[in-house]
């Protein structure tokens, strides 16, 4: 099938979920996440709530006042099935977590290409099926790395998820280079990441839109090169502008009015 390889980043992530936790005691799943307001507990909570929406489960009310870091109704959503498992021990988050990835992994497993293909709603809008669960994957590998680094475990496995993850994030900067960072026309943009999933991108505004265009001897507006692991973290709002641009694997060439704006600029996971 077309998209059997999008079950197995999907599967691949949610394995490497169940083993970090495996061997998680109930004081580790209360240890802080990057995430506003939310331990490794309410992460995994979060992942099993939205499967379990996605499979027809009603979203729980959300009582009380809303937390400072919900800012739309998708985020309502999710902090609505994180509150109401917050009561769970480890045991029965592991289970939950188990059962529901895994009822998700069965029901795409059935599913044929057309349906793969087909438009329909999501919680981003409507979108065909596969372009929702490549976002599912991207969420889900990010929180993988939340929890590892609440755990103070951090690992860079380089499993299908994180290739996906990159990918993803390659294909924003043609928008972030020439709506967000607003450069000026025919400005060329070269990002270097080193790493297993190492790559050169090259992005010139023509139009005033962002263009992906093929490597050239042309000298760059702006050189941005740092490691993949730091790239996906300013990419998801995981560090900020100035801790990525005051890293020692990061490296920046040409305009730094520009660079600084484009280090603001790349947090594109709401």
């Amino acid at each position: 099938m077309a998209y059997d390889w999008l079950i197995d980043a999907l599967e691949d992530t949610w394995g490497r979920i169940e083993l970090v936790l495996s061997t998680r005691t109930e004081r580790d799943f209360d240890a802080l996440t990057s995430c506003p307001g939310w331990s490794v507990r309410d992460v995994v909570n979060h992942v099993t709530g939205t499967e379990l929406f996605l499979g027809g489960t009603p979203t729980p009310e959300l009582t009380g006042p809303r937390p400072g870091h919900v800012r739309n109704d998708l985020g309502v959503n999710n902090e609505a099935f994180v509150a109401a498992r917050r009561h769970l021990g480890a045991d029965e988050v592991r289970a939950d977590f188990r059962d529901a990835t895994r009822a998700t992994l069965a029901r795409l497993r059935s599913l044929d290409d057309e349906q793969w293909d087909a438009v329909a709603w999501s919680p981003l809008g409507e979108r065909p099926l596969h372009q929702f669960m490549e976002t599912r994957t991207l969420d889900s590998w990010i929180h993988l790395q939340d929890i590892r680094d609440a755990l103070l475990e951090p690992a860079d496995d380089h499993g299908p998820g994180e290739e996906i993850v990159i990918n993803t994030f390659e294909a924003a900067l043609p928008y972030v280079w020439a709506k967000r960072v607003a450069a000026p026309e025919g400005s060329l943009l070269r990002v270097n990441l080193t790493g297993a999933l190492a790559r050169s991108v090259q992005v010139e505004v023509r139009q005033g839109r962002g263009v992906a265009v093929p490597a050239t001897d042309v000298i760059p507006l702006v050189e941005l090169s740092t490691a993949v692991e730091l790239f996906w973290r300013v990419m998801a709002g995981r560090i900020n502008a100035e801790a990525f641009l005051a890293a020692s694997a990061t490296d920046v060439r040409g305009d730094r009015e520009l660079a600084r704006r484009l280090a603001a600029s790349l947090n594109v996971v709401p």
